[in-house]
């Protein structure tokens, strides 16, 4: 039985919340928290506090020992949570027991096809399907190799979320804008993922390049890492990812919850559509 609750399916789901933010007049808050960091009872009370902070969406980082479009913050988040022993099975519990707490948001399983593949993708996304997971992201899995998981997905209709670089080439942004599902994940500049501390000054033109392909909304992430970033990008996209700056704050902090729930508050409020004059 699945346990996503609402609406029949992660793709339906994911849309009507992006619909509801479009409707509100502001972009969609998606924060990224990686399961199992510090450890997964903290993990968890973190994610429930985001959700309940304002968050629209929640990407959950499933740790892998080689997570190579992810900088320094996510690394060392990563390699905290699998020294604590946390697998991609743990993270499917952890999914079930988000949503057993109550949170309804849109949950989507960020992680790298070696652990899907080990875990059988066809299960992986049964499974995930079963515990609340409404899509998935795989940074590491181009289009060309993913038959098995865009056709599970299907079956299941859960989100295959693909990433656009922005050295793309218009042919490659038309192939991936038309394979993506759920949204179309915007990688705000070259390189891994890390708070910034200024967006790349052609990243307006990226969205719009990427939004003249996409049958979908556009998602900008990589690099955001303050309110007045999450404003910025706001103004030209669907939705706004924000990880690196989020596990910076509760790292630091002696109440990592509370800090989460700060950070995210301030986020949204910075989202807000501005009341017209």
């Amino acid at each position: 039985m699945s346990n996503s609750g609402g609406q029949s399916t992660g793709l339906a789901r994911i849309a009507s919340t992006f619909a509801r933010a479009r409707a509100e007049g502001r972009a969609a808050l998606m924060p990224y928290f990686t399961l199992g960091y510090p450890d997964a009872a903290t993990s968890r009370q973190i994610v429930r506090a985001i959700a309940a902070a304002g968050a629209d969406l929640i990407e959950l980082g499933v740790p892998f020992s080689d997570p190579l479009a992810d900088g320094p913050t996510i690394q060392h988040a990563t390699q905290v949570a699998l020294d604590g022993g946390i697998t991609p099975t743990h993270c499917l519990v952890l999914t079930s027991r988000l949503r057993a707490d109550g949170v309804t948001q849109p949950l989507l399983l960020m992680g790298y096809i070696n652990p899907i593949l080990a875990y059988g993708v066809e299960r992986f996304v049964t499974d995930a399907t079963a515990v609340g997971a409404d899509g998935f992201i795989v940074p590491d899995l181009p289009p060309e190799e993913a038959g098995a998981l865009e056709a599970a997905c299907r079956t299941h209709g859960r989100a295959l979320v693909y990433l656009l670089a922005p050295t793309s080439t218009p042919e490659r942004v038309t192939t991936i804008a038309a394979r993506t599902s759920g949204f179309l994940y915007l990688v705000s500049l070259a390189g891994v993922t890390g708070a910034r501390d200024a967006l790349p000054v052609d990243l307006s033109g990226f969205v719009e390049r990427a939004r003249a392909a996409a049958h979908c909304p556009v998602a900008v992430g990589f690099g955001i890492s303050t309110p007045e970033q999450a404003r910025a990008v706001g103004r030209i996209a669907d939705g706004v990812i924000v990880g690196s700056a989020l596990i910076n704050t509760v790292t630091t902090a002696a109440d990592p919850a509370a800090a989460a729930a700060h950070f995210v508050r301030d986020l949204r409020a910075a989202l807000a559509p501005t009341p017209s004059r």
